[in-house]
């Protein structure tokens, strides 16, 4: 008999403005098997952003608790501000079977392999600084100052890429969502992993008659 497969971390990168936020939510729409963790965050709300359910949007007092408490499976300071994934609601997840997508950066990254060795990481790259300016300017969310220090941010973030398993480039976000599928499709036939869930049904069939 088959078991439950418990799920997978899976961890998408990208500098600002690559569309990782774009991808992975279009991910989860159509992949039934997707989870997608809401980090807690001290940044404050961009215009339509919900409390809950874009980030859970806190102080930096309350978010230092949390640290201390243990209760992060990772954290960061970005662009100024903290974020950081809550532990429970991840496990439970991958615990009931569903791959969890962590949005996070190079730094919480990091944090999640030391965790979990088998956890899947993805980089996202904008396909020109044109494009990624272009789509930073164009949102129509952040202040001007922001802005710039995020684009100067971006090379820093880019440095890392190498320390991911595979690298996307989001030109055509079609083409990027089929590659975006297709690794985390791959990644769950992945022997060592297939090997526990079925392991009633490979002795069966090993079994002498």
């Amino acid at each position: 008999m088959s078991g439950i497969l418990r799920g997978c971390p899976v961890v998408v990168a990208a500098p600002s403005g690559a569309g990782k936020t774009s991808l992975v939510r279009a991910l989860a729409e159509i992949d039934p098997l997707v989870r997608l963790s809401v980090s807690y965050t001290t940044r404050e709300p961009r215009p339509g952003e919900s409390d809950g359910e874009h980030y859970h949007f806190t102080n930096s007092a309350d978010f230092e608790k949390l640290i201390a408490a243990d209760a992060l499976v990772e954290h960061a300071l970005v662009h100024g501000n903290y974020y950081g994934t809550g532990r429970d609601k991840v496990e439970e997840s991958l615990n009931a079977g569903f791959d969890v997508i962590l949005e996070i950066d190079w730094q919480g990254a990091r944090q999640v392999r030391k965790l979990w060795p088998d956890a899947l990481t993805i980089f996202v790259l904008p396909p020109s600084k044109e494009a990624l300016l272009q789509r930073l300017t164009h949102r129509g969310q952040d202040s001007d100052a922001v802005i710039a220090r995020r684009l100067a941010n971006a090379k820093a973030e880019i440095e890392h890429y190498a320390e991911f398993d595979y690298l996307l480039v989001n030109d055509d976000f079609a083409h990027s969502l089929a590659d975006l599928s297709a690794v985390l499709r791959a990644h769950r036939q992945l022997c060592s992993r297939q090997s526990r869930a079925h392991a009633g049904l490979i002795q069966a069939l090993l079994k002498n008659a």
